[in-house]
């Protein structure tokens, strides 16, 4: 299974950050509804791509714990 970050939207492609940092191009139409930017998404073997909202949650974590000790 591969991971990308969907990094945004550019006509009818996500432009989307791959494990290895880099980036590729995948049509909106193979997404899971109501992908958005910041969105995990994993793509089976199958090429299908699903939603890891756990890996958002956890990203999003790992951020705003920087941001806090970056103010404090």
């Amino acid at each position: 299974m591969k991971k990308y970050i969907i990094d945004r939207f550019e006509d009818d492609y996500a432009i989307c950050e791959a494990e290895d940092k880099s980036f590729v191009h995948i049509p909106k139409s193979s997404l899971p509804e109501h992908s958005k930017e910041g969105d995990c998404i994993v793509e089976k073997e199958d090429g299908t791509f699903s939603l890891d909202r756990y890996e958002r949650l956890e990203r999003e974590h790992r951020i705003r714990e920087k941001m806090n000790r970056l103010f404090e």
